[in-house]
């Protein structure tokens, strides 16, 4: 299992990778392999602001149907036209073109809440 080291992390295994005021969000690869073949994702709060913690969107895989949860509060720019046609890519590359959505942040200093690489490692005992 990969653990990427310049992103935070939340307990709910979703990842926050910050490019000045956006944010990329994606699932963790520990994440990904829980959820074994990923075979849709659904996003239909683009355009939409939302808080912390707040649902944004659910991920399917052929074991079951999950939420995923907004790390950090802000407004849905864009979904991954990739993941949209290929939700596998979620499997193959989590951390890379795996990114869910695009966000602009409402609060910056809520990444101090979310964990680091190595605190997800502990987290997850890996």
């Amino acid at each position: 299992m990969k653990i990427a080291e310049n992103l935070f992390y939340t307990e709910s295994h979703e990842w926050v990778r910050v490019e000045g005021n956006e944010a990329f969000v994606g699932v963790s690869d520990f994440a990904q392999h829980e959820l074994g073949d990923i075979v849709f994702v659904e996003v239909d709060t683009v355009g939409e602001t939302l808080s912390q913690g707040e649902v944004f969107g659910t991920i399917e895989a052929v074991k079951t149907v999950s939420d995923i949860y907004l790390p950090i509060g802000g407004e849905i720019l864009a979904f991954n036209d990739l993941i949209e046609s290929n939700p596998e890519t979620i499997n193959k590359d989590p951390y890379g073109d795996g990114w869910i959505i695009k966000i602009k942040m409402s609060n910056p200093a809520e990444l101090d809440g979310l964990m680091s690489a190595d605190a997800y490692q502990a987290n997850v005992g890996a």
